[in-house]
């Protein structure tokens, strides 16, 4: 058995070749989908011509152009050289073309491809897929049932990424069978649990406002992986955020063209946190306090939503609860006293934990938080004798191999990581638009801001059981109370950026530890009970689990924009302007649906709409669009709390979606 483990990483490591030489003889260049035509007068010299039809699934506007400059592109017989946007090594412009077949014509400089955005999509151009493409005319061409996908791509992404998963489990085999079924099956429970809740209506929340961006590179990402591509423009795609979170979450984008797939990855990347906590709980206040941590955690509003997007926020919550659950486990098994066999031992583990730290920030940034929460963990739970040399080593370890892991995870660093890292981090330094924030409109929030919305965006039922499990905490004189102390206040630590927006999204790891101190009052609670009724430990998670899912039957699909009864609901925040809500464009999909549905035509709609990206109008509905409501038939109106619009005073109200007592959308008909 250690034989066989001790091959495990060679037999990976050629399996993944196995599988990238397989799809080097399978994979289909776009190019080649295309008919090879003769030059004409005015095509860039050099340039080799390529024709044939695109599958424009959508219809209304579309950017198409290329990477590789001296190229032109025609789509529908309009040449691509109007309301263009440079990209690296390139550019794409903007034209309205209706849905179906349309004549594609490209003149392409040498290593020239082809890039395009369809209608709902903004952000970062995509590759064109090969199953788009048909070297006929549009008359004739014919595409599959579901053309803008990569089934292989992703069938061989999800391979590779089984084979990494399951190589590290079995490095760790020894280690994980010591762990007591009981945890097992109560962290199988909870991550099923997990999923389901996420994976019922997985969709009906509507494209919201990120989820593009992300798709797109993480698409364009995964491609270059399996082709082994490391140029460095084909690592330009929303290069201001790092790229593991788009490796996870674009292998979903590869099995079809709408948010789906990858969506269901993203639940299974949060109910793997949840899970989680069912064996940090056990090691810091009893298994117990586990269930209920993995419970609350599975079913906290916030943790729901961000588990149903395309987005940063999934593999944050998976990484953080890894990393912490490795720093508890950095001396299991060692001895009382260090000796060099130990020692080097406990360097291994740190190194895992440094692996751990570099992954969850090479999916954002922020993540680097977790570096100094591992790092106080580990200090805080060393046996006497070993707090000098774990704190010693730690300090040593964590950090470095933190940043090789970001590195070498990394294309866009192998040549110049300096200047590469100071582009993200000045694009990132900007702020979004202004927000409500307790009554004013503001950019910059103070300090409170985050630690504000945890208070308000938590059910009532687990901020009185965190209160409660505070005071447990608080009182409890070991190392517990410091891992803690170290979760919280690094989780929080993004209190210090100048950019603090967007609700709770930047300290999710936050609400993950506020779980477990919820759980640590709940398991008060059934202490208090328990010698009166000694069903009174189920009967608590029994009362929890049915609160907590009558909070999300309430709030359903609308969970991202869900605020607690203290706060009056999200209703009452809208009201008094005390924080933001409906921005991220949920809802927005059933305004848009009600007027394609009754709208004439060609008739003239106006939209308030400021991600005005996430609405797919018909294609006809285009060619008259305009920003004055005043000039308009049909008019969509988002978030009419926060978004100024003009309606005219003889718009008639048609059509609203309204998510317990706020308002998301209305439509209006003149």
């Amino acid at each position: 058995m250690p034989r066989a483990r001790a091959l495990a990483p060679i037999a990976a490591l050629l399996a993944i070749a196995a599988l990238l030489a397989v799809r080097a003889c399978v994979a289909v260049d776009p190019l080649d989908r295309l008919a090879v035509g003769t030059a004409a007068p005015g095509d860039p010299p050099g340039t080799t011509i390529y024709t044939g039809s695109i599958d424009v699934v959508r219809g209304g506007p579309v950017l198409v152009g290329y990477q590789g400059a001296g190229s032109t592109v025609s789509l529908a017989g309009q040449l691509a050289n109007r309301d263009c946007r440079d990209i690296a090594d390139g550019k794409v412009c903007r034209m309205i073309v209706p849905a179906g077949p349309a004549a594609l014509r490209f003149a392409a400089a040498p290593g020239a491809r082809l890039m395009w955005m369809p209608v709902g999509r903004r952000g970062e151009p995509e590759y064109v897929q090969p199953s788009l493409l048909s070297p006929d005319p549009p008359d004739t061409a014919t595409f599959g049932d579901d053309p803008d996908r990569a089934l292989a791509d992703g069938l061989i992404a999800a391979a590779i990424l089984a084979i990494i998963v399951a190589t590290l489990l079995a490095s760790a085999w020894p280690r994980l069978v010591r762990v007591p079924r009981a945890t097992w099956i109560a962290m199988a429970a909870i991550f099923t649990a997990a999923v389901v809740v996420r994976w019922l209506g997985l969709s009906d929340h509507g494209q919201t406002w990120d989820e593009d961006v992300n798709w797109s590179a993480g698409r364009n990402y995964v491609t270059n992986l399996l082709a082994l591509d490391f140029r460095a423009r084909s690592w330009t795609w929303n290069f201001e955020h790092p790229p593991v979170m788009k490796y996870l979450e674009g292998i979903g984008a590869q099995f079809a063209d709408g948010y789906g797939p990858a969506r269901a990855l993203s639940a299974l990347w949060v109910a793997v946190g949840c899970a989680l906590m069912v064996p940090i709980g056990a090691r810091l206040y009893g298994a117990r306090v586990g269930w209920f941590a993995g419970g609350i955690a599975a079913l906290l509003p916030p943790l729901v939503a961000h588990g149903q997007i395309v987005g940063h926020e999934a593999p944050t919550v998976m990484w953080w609860a890894l990393g912490v659950l490795l720093a508890l486990c950095a001396f299991d098994d060692l001895p009382v006293k260090p000796d060099a066999r130990a020692l080097r031992t406990l360097a291994i583990r740190l190194a895992w934990i440094g692996v751990a730290v570099g992954v969850a920030t090479a999916s954002r940034f922020v993540n680097g938080l977790l570096g100094p929460a591992c790092l106080a963990i580990v200090i805080a739970r060393a046996p006497v004798r070993w707090r000098r040399a774990a704190a010693l080593r730690a300090s040593l370890i964590i950090a470095p191999i933190s940043v090789l892991t970001i590195y070498a995870l990394w294309p866009r660093l192998w040549a110049s990581p300096f200047a590469m890292l100071a582009d993200s981090f000045k694009k990132l330094s900007a702020t979004h638009s202004v927000e409500p924030f307790l009554g004013n409109a503001t950019a910059t929030p103070g300090v409170a801001y985050f630690p504000l919305f945890l208070l308000a965006t938590l059910p009532i039922a687990v901020l009185a059981l965190a209160i409660a499990g505070s005071v447990r905490a608080a009182r409890t004189k070991t190392s517990s109370r410091l891992v803690m102390v170290a979760w919280l206040a690094c989780a929080l630590g993004v209190i210090a950026s100048p950019v603090r927006q967007d609700g709770v999204r930047y300290v999710l790891p936050a609400v993950m530890a506020l779980a477990l101190l919820a759980a640590i009052g709940a398991d008060s609670l059934a202490a208090i009970l328990a010698p009166r009724w000694r069903h009174a430990p189920a009967a608590v998670g029994a009362a929890l689990a049915l609160y907590l899912g009558s909070v999300l039957w309430r709030a359903h699909p609308y969970y991202l924009d869900y605020f607690g009864e203290q706060v009056g609901g999200a209703s009452t925040v809208a009201d008094h302007r005390w924080a933001e809500t409906a921005w991220w464009g949920e809802g927005v999909d059933r305004a848009v649906d009600y007027v394609n549905a009754n709208a004439e035509p060609g008739a003239v709609v106006a939209r308030c709409i400021e991600p005005a990206h996430l609405a797919w109008f018909r294609d006809d509905l285009w060619a008259k669009m305009t920003p004055k409501p005043s000039a308009a038939q049909w008019i969509v109106w988002y978030s009419p709390e926060s978004y100024p619009c003009g309606i005219p005073a003889d718009a008639k109200l048609v059509y609203e979606v309204e998510n317990a007592g706020l308002v998301l959308a209305r439509v209006y008909r003149r």
